[in-house]
């Protein structure tokens, strides 16, 4: 049961969450602003426009906003884990570099002891 309220919250999600349903919403909206109009009555215009129009359009725009900007997230958290995975091979390497430089010198101060060796015995 839970994996099917799970879809469906998704699906649900997903579809409210479009300018499509944003336009489809507006639409329905706009159908009783005539009859709001012509009451003539602020109060009436003023919770047409609060209640109806505001309260169905806006939901979806800001979920598609919402939608947008955790893309745009992700994309900058994608962008800086690049960087970082980069930046940690081009120190791996140096890294490597460095090791190598250090058993040569290694294996020539090997060298240079075993001469000193002979030469002082």
């Amino acid at each position: 049961m839970n994996r099917i309220n799970n879809w469906l919250a998704l699906k649900l999600t997903s579809l409210v969450g479009s300018m499509y349903c944003a336009y489809l919403f507006a639409i329905i909206a706009l159908i009783s602003l005539p009859a709001a109009l012509k009451t003539g009555d602020v109060v009436v215009i003023v919770a047409w426009i609060a209640q109806t129009f505001l309260q169905l359009v806006l939901l979806s725009v800001i979920m598609v906003g919402q939608n947008l900007q955790g893309q745009a997230s992700e994309q900058r958290l994608d962008d800086v884990l690049d960087q970082i995975e980069k930046q940690q091979l081009e120190e791996l390497q140096e890294l490597r570099d460095d090791k190598k430089m250090l058993k040569e010198e290694s294996a020539i101060l090997r060298k240079e002891i075993a001469i000193l060796k002979k030469v002082t015995k």
